[in-house]
């Protein structure tokens, strides 16, 4: 895993030298590459390498260029079927001087052209420079694992693996991106293509881009949507082999179970010793049980048997599946310390209490290993989380007519916070008004409230509709799960995974998005994801051939944080108190909505807890990353 970042000059006006500026940006990745660091120059671009040594230590150095030298690339991730690629290309008549996955790509894009990311399996964010027509070609992995990040600026197309690499360049002005504050406060991440950094985008994933340093022109072309399709392929149970007598069912968890098995041995390819996450979960579980004698790490609050605790059970786990296994307990000190260096490393506000759990539990792992393994992903694509099976829920209560269930949710709304007043509210709506991902934390109405500022975005139902409008035929359940295959998983779960390891100089892997599961997850019956109110209920019956029941069938954690006892504990009481009251929140908060959101912190007060993080988030934030403004 690495760090990578370049620029692209055509009429520079800085007074800095360019290979100064480069090696501040390369300075600002080092976490992500602390075992090399190299660069390469010319007259028209710059390109800088951190590299993580993983596979083929001693050779695979980057920048690299192809047999002419008219080509060099920087690239981040991994390729888990390179070998099968390169002996493609030896066979179309290429020849290689690396045994690593980077030079497959040089000779990919030689061969293949913009059309290489639709034969890599793997994750990936990379740059290709061509030296001779002036053009630079990006890709970055159909999921998003891997970041990518561009900007242009005062004539100067630069990019970067974080944000924080492309911040040095003198020719970026630093601005706050006001509207991605809005959609954030909806969503819990940053939502929008246009970062929290106004003029700095993301390469989406799915996506390449073009750069033409001669005509300063950008192009972006979309070669990868995770659509999903239900039920609708025979091909996908054929491959099995499998006695046609055996169930449907039968048929599907075999197929899974191959496939799965298939990709967890195909991420343990490296020259360095891989671990895994272990949180007690059935997704990391069923990873961790896939091979044995490696490594697993585990974090946990407060004391053992809780909730929020989740170390007696991996350790559990663990030493039935005969892995070794290390645990962290994290002490509410800890946890608040770690706020400002989370934030930091994440570049954007992040609402997601979690990422604080994932710093922890990647810094005891890197200790141990330079690589993990890690069960993301599973959720989104076998239908894991509880909010799916709530048109199942729904499905009688739906069938009154609409207006008599807008004017029952209208009654329901002057009702105490109580036991069936959300599902009377929430039955009332379509899917498309009522589901935005697994953070739904301000409505429009409410962010509007509590903003000083004014902007333009659009309300959350208004920004995902044309998403919403592509997955009509679906079932509800499916149209939900592809707004979070399209949002929520790389907006937060892959965002923070990146960010966490990395911080800590540690790859992180996650089997189930790769690209042959996908191909049978997108194909899984509707049904068979969700069965009355159990999520990823196939899923479950794949990992109960591998796992004790208790642990196949147990509910999403995820290590999970007492946000709510943090909340309001002394020492979390004076950091709510003290950023509620900076000049940051005089400036972007109206006074009225940050008490009333102080004065509903606590238990069992629905998402406020999570509403108030948010806002602290975003504020502790600013101070790092605009400490001059914070000030004012």
């Amino acid at each position: 895993m690495c760090g990578i970042c370049g620029f692209i000059e055509k009429n520079s006006k800085v007074s800095l030298p360019r290979e100064h500026i480069l090696e501040m940006m390369m300075t600002a990745l080092i976490h992500r590459g602390p075992d090399q660091g190299k660069s390469w120059l010319s007259e028209k671009a710059a390109l800088g390498f951190r590299r993580l040594s993983i596979i083929d230590l001693e050779g695979s150095v980057q920048p690299m260029a192809n047999e002419t030298g008219e080509l060099m690339l920087v690239f981040n991730g991994e390729i888990y079927n390179y070998q099968e690629l390169r002996q493609q290309l030896l066979e179309a008549g290429h020849s290689f001087s690396t045994q690593g996955d980077s030079e497959v790509l040089l000779h990919g894009y030689e061969e293949w052209g913009e059309r290489l990311p639709e034969h890599l399996r793997g994750m990936f964010a990379f740059a290709i420079w061509d030296e001779k027509n002036e053009r630079l070609y990006a890709a970055r992995d159909p999921f998003g694992i891997k970041p990518f990040y561009y900007t242009l600026a005062d004539g100067c197309f630069i990019f970067a693996s974080e944000i924080k690499g492309i911040l040095p360049h003198p020719s970026y002005k630093k601005k706050l991106n006001t509207e991605a504050l809005e959609q954030y406060l909806s969503f819990q991440y940053s939502a929008l293509e246009q970062t929290f950094f106004q003029g700095i985008r993301q390469l989406k994933p799915g996506h390449f881009l073009k750069y033409d340093r001669k005509t300063s022109s950008l192009e972006l072309t979309q070669y990868f949507v995770p659509e999903l399709y239900p039920g609708c392929s025979e091909k996908q149970k054929e491959k099995t082999g499998e006695n046609p007598e055996k169930t449907d069912m039968e048929r599907w968890v075999s197929l899974l179970d191959q496939v799965i098995g298939a990709s967890v041995k195909t991420h343990m390819a490296a020259d360095v010793e891989v671990g895994a996450f272990l949180s007690g979960g059935v997704d990391s579980s069923l990873v961790a049980a896939e091979f044995t004698g490696t490594k697993t790490f585990t974090v946990g609050f407060g004391k053992s048997q809780t909730r929020y605790n989740e170390m007696p059970l991996a350790k559990e786990l663990a030493e039935e599946l005969n892995l070794s296994h290390k645990g962290k307990q994290i002490s509410e000190r800890e946890f608040w310390e770690a706020v400002p260096e989370v934030l930091y490393h994440m570049d954007e506000p992040s609402g997601d209490p979690s990422a604080v759990a994932l710093y922890f539990v990647s810094r005891e792992a890197a200790r141990k290993v330079k690589v993990v393994v890690s069960g993301e992903g599973a959720d989104e694509l076998f239908g894991g989380y509880c909010i799916y099976c709530e048109p199942n829920a729904l499905r009688l209560y739906q069938k009154l007519p609409s207006l008599l269930r807008k004017g029952i949710a209208g009654l329901a709304t002057h009702l105490p916070n109580m036991r069936g007043r959300s599902f009377l509210i929430r039955g009332s709506m379509p899917v498309e008004e009522r589901f935005i991902g697994n953070a739904n934390l301000f409505t429009a109405k409410e962010r509007k409230r509590l903003l000083k500022i004014k902007t333009k975005a659009l309300s959350p139902q208004e920004f995902l509709s044309n998403d919403y409008e592509d997955a009509r035929a679906l079932d509800d359940a499916s149209r939900m799960q592809y707004i979070d295959l399209l949002h929520w998983l790389p907006g937060d779960i892959l965002q923070k995974a990146d960010r966490m390891s990395m911080a800590h100089s540690l790859e992180l892997r996650v089997p189930y998005l790769d690209r042959e599961v996908f191909e049978v997850a997108r194909c899984l019956p509707a049904n068979y994801k969700q069965k009355k109110q159990v999520s990823k209920y196939l899923f479950r019956q794949v990992a109960a051939r591998h796992l004790p029941a208790a642990s196949s069938s147990r509910r999403k954690l995820g290590f999970p944080v007492p946000l709510g006892h943090f909340l309001t504990s002394e020492t979390g009481s004076e950091a709510i108190l003290r950023a509620f009251h900076s000049p940051a929140a005089e400036k972007f908060f109206n006074r009225e909505a940050l008490d009333e959101l102080m004065a509903g912190r606590g238990f069992g007060r629905g998402n406020t807890n999570r509403k108030l993080w948010a806002v602290y988030a975003f504020l502790v934030w600013y101070e790092i990353y605009f400490p001059e403004e914070a000030s004012r």
